[in-house]
């Protein structure tokens, strides 16, 4: 039997669950943050003029194997800049700026992936002209691979990436999103380029293809949105600057051409102007919901129909108004025109057991009919499932022209932190300095042999009859990507359960482990408790 939820439906079944699984829970309480910009080391700006309204990206990964999160900031026409993690735990946060040979001009957004599997993060940097990858060598240092690898960068603007691992792949599959094509700066409607699919050709990349149509993508995702074992590529696309085209899934499949997700599949038309996704399961289904970032018009999508005995049809219902995450307008001050949303993430920031979502803002440029001052948002989720803007109080709802960002915990005292990219000023850093946050675990999955970080697998976390399940991907936001430490809030429990679905669908055993602790977890073996040395 299928049960149909329309658009007020998965609300009202949402809040329900939710309510129930955190009646005993603590209260929400508001996180708060302190600005380190200033006396962090980090001083990269997104600088130049309309090859760069879009992107600004962030890569979080920890790249001289100390637990802690390095990062490499988009510089747009200026040089990217990399920085070394020299935080101590619990202090403030500090970053060395080094020379890493990352430090390439043009740089749009930055994403970090093991693509030769040798247990070292790479990165992919797409530019405004020819992409890179860059092999990591080990204590931050990193060097050209396009050649040895096969990757052809191509000459295009690129805006959007996602990665996974194919079945019986050896080497990654990396979706790039174009955008406009640049040479058609007097009249570019209509004119989106191609987005390509690079695939596995041994310990190499095969020749890219065309994924057609395409619609200036800004944002990707690998995901495996109906749990069959095999993610789909979701494409957010800006309406801005297509014709007749909306959002995408594609169907990426081992052996097979890539195929679009039509109406008869059940995929619902939509046309929005597409920045940034983010999926989590809010409800605790087993599926995701996905925030959409646009200007003025963001999305939370959860399935409308979920059959009780077979897998779902990709067909979502909008449940932002009744969630209360619509974030169409700013929230302070007396502007009441559309806000202009980017990059989203779904993290507990104050480790209650709900994830909460971070939008960061901003204008274009100075878009006369969006708002000019702008502010972040920091979205908590209540126990009924409802959500609460506590940007302002909360100390993150910077006016800065934002575009990337990451949450992580740089300095490793359970409390997530954010960095955020800003067009023409500094890139921002907060750290979280709450002192009444809950009780959390953070877990690592990693094996041997291919795709070492398990990127498309899944992090359970069972506590009483709830489980908080996170999928490991690469992709999604705007222009940044994370590896590293996977993140739970937990609330009052002072322990917790969790396993690793790994890639192939093989689950783990559950293990019993106390809160407030990190944890490697391999393949199977024991989850072995990791402390920081400084």
């Amino acid at each position: 039997m299928t049960l149909l939820r329309q658009t007020l439906l998965p609300a009202l079944a949402l809040l329900a669950t939710t309510t129930a699984a955190n009646a005993q829970d603590m209260a929400v309480a508001i996180p708060e943050f302190i600005e380190e910009t200033a006396t962090s080391g980090i001083s990269t700006v997104y600088e130049g003029e309309w090859e760069f309204m879009v992107g600004g990206g962030v890569a979080v990964f920890d790249c001289d194997s100390d637990g802690y999160a390095d990062m490499l900031l988009s510089g747009g026409s200026s040089p990217a800049g990399f920085y070394r993690n020299a935080s101590e735990r619990g202090g403030a946060l500090r970053f060395e700026k080094q020379q890493s040979g990352l430090e390439l001009d043009n740089v749009a957004g930055t994403y970090p992936l093991d693509i030769d599997s040798d247990g070292t993060a790479d990165l992919v940097l797409l530019r405004v002209g020819e992409n890179v990858v860059m092999r990591g060598l080990g204590e931050c240092r990193f060097e050209r691979a396009n050649e040895a690898w096969g990757f052809d960068g191509g000459d295009a603007w690129s805006t959007a990436l996602a990665a996974t691992f194919e079945d019986g792949a050896s080497w990654p599959t990396i979706a790039v999103g174009n955008y406009i094509d640049r040479r058609e700066e007097g009249f570019p409607w209509g004119s989106c380029t191609d987005n390509w699919l690079h695939r596995s050709a041994g310990s190499t990349f095969a020749p890219p293809v065309a994924l057609t149509p395409s619609y200036c993508a800004l944002s990707m995702l690998f995901t495996d949105w109906n749990r069959s074992g095999t993610p789909s590529l979701r494409v957010s696309n800006d309406r801005e600057y297509y014709k007749g085209g909306g959002e995408q899934m594609w169907r990426v499949e081992a052996g097979r051409e890539p195929s679009l997700y039509s109406k008869e599949d059940g995929w619902r038309h939509l046309r929005i102007w597409g920045m940034g996704i983010a999926g989590y399961d809010l409800n605790f289904d087993g599926y995701q919901e996905y925030f959409l970032t646009s200007m003025a018009d963001n999305k939370l999508q959860s399935l409308a129909e979920v059959p009780a005995d077979g897998v779902p049809r990709p067909a979502y219902a909008d449940v932002a108004y009744a969630r209360g995450v619509t974030a169409h307008r700013p929230y302070i001050g007396d502007n009441v025109k559309p806000s202009t949303a980017w990059h989203a993430q779904f993290e507990d920031i104050n480790n209650d057991g709900l994830a909460d979502l971070f939008v960061a803002k901003g204008n274009v440029a100075e878009m006369p009919d969006f708002a000019i001052e702008d502010p972040n948002n920091l979205l908590l989720q209540r126990a009924d499932g409802s959500f609460e803007e506590v940007g302002h109080e909360a100390g993150v709802g910077s006016t800065a022209i934002g575009r990337g960002a990451a949450i992580a915990d740089f300095n490793l005292d359970g409390l997530l932190d954010l960095v955020v990219v800003n067009r023409w000023r500094p890139a921002q850093l907060w750290r979280n300095v709450s002192t009444d946050a809950a009780n959390w675990i953070a877990v690592r999955p990693g094996q041997t042999g291919i795709n070492r970080d398990a990127i498309g697998g899944w992090v359970e976390v069972r506590r009483g009859e709830q489980i908080m399940r996170r999928e490991i991907t690469v992709g999604g936001g705007h222009a940044s990507g994370q590896l590293g430490w996977l993140h739970f809030g937990l609330g009052s429990s002072e322990a917790a359960e969790f396993r690793v679905v790994w890639p192939d669908g093989e689950a783990g055993d559950w293990q019993s482990v106390p809160a407030n602790a990190f944890y490697a977890m391999e393949r199977g073996k024991q989850a072995r408790e990791w402390r920081p040395e400084r």
